[in-house]
């Protein structure tokens, strides 16, 4: 099976660790200047249904965005956690090698194209793990 060079998988860790970073930031920032609570005093404040409807909304679609975010850093944990262990590039189904070109366009990638198109098709549709 052939490994990817020392110097390829330098910069695999480097841009996952970047985004990893700009992930911790972005999560960080919606945090602390979280407009949840706005969108609460709205719905409280005026009490019409389409007003109320579009602060459940903003809710949800904040909620899902932190859970797509916390999701991605999760997958480039993993995904340093098999640089360090010597198993980056490696599927995790079959034990093949991933292209490059795929993990130069999914860094996270775990698994190789042909798993993945299997696993994908099991399950009926596209794999919804967000990528870099």
């Amino acid at each position: 099976m052939p490994e990817l060079p020392e110097k390829q998988l330098q910069q695999f860790e480097q841009r996952l660790r970047s985004r990893r970073e700009e992930l911790r930031d972005i999560i960080h920032a919606e945090l602390a200047n979280s407009p949840e609570q706005n969108y609460s005093e709205l719905a409280g404040m005026v009490h019409d249904a389409g007003d109320e409807s579009f602060a459940e909304l903003m809710r949800g679609i904040n909620l899902t965005t932190r859970a797509r975010e916390l999701e991605e850093i999760q997958d480039i944990e993993a995904a340093l956690e098999r640089i360090k262990n010597a198993t980056y590039a490696t599927c995790v189904d079959c034990g093949d090698a991933i292209t490059f070109e795929r993990l130069d366009a999914y860094p996270t990638a775990k698994r190789c194209i042909t798993c993945q198109s299997r696993r994908e098709n099991r399950r009926g549709g596209r794999d919804t793990t967000p990528s870099l």
